[in-house]
């Protein structure tokens, strides 16, 4: 255990840091899984919805560090092509 107070304050601050990290990373996750769902029942126009909202839930985590632009660039893109690989009406 850390005897001195900036080690005890940095102890602090990384706990708090951890848990917003990883309730912003499991956001991001069950928003990925609504697309994948989505994908998996064939509802186009519900994967296309879902995709839509995940969009700026992506950005919000690069922006706040948890992931690289070019990994989230890349799951919106992969994403996007599976969507539209989809058949039926064109969302």
């Amino acid at each position: 255990m850390a005897n001195i107070a900036s080690a005890r304050k940095r102890i602090r601050q990384t706990a708090r840091r951890t848990e917003r990290n990883t309730a912003r990373t499991s956001r991001m996750r069950t928003f990925i899984k609504s697309v994948e769902q989505a994908i998996a029942s064939g509802a186009k126009a519900d994967a296309a919805a879902a995709l839509r909202a995940l969009e700026p839930e992506l950005s919000r985590a690069v922006a706040r560090g948890l992931v690289h632009r070019n990994n989230a660039a890349r799951k919106v893109s992969r994403l996007s092509a599976r969507i539209k690989a989809m058949e039926g009406p064109r969302a």
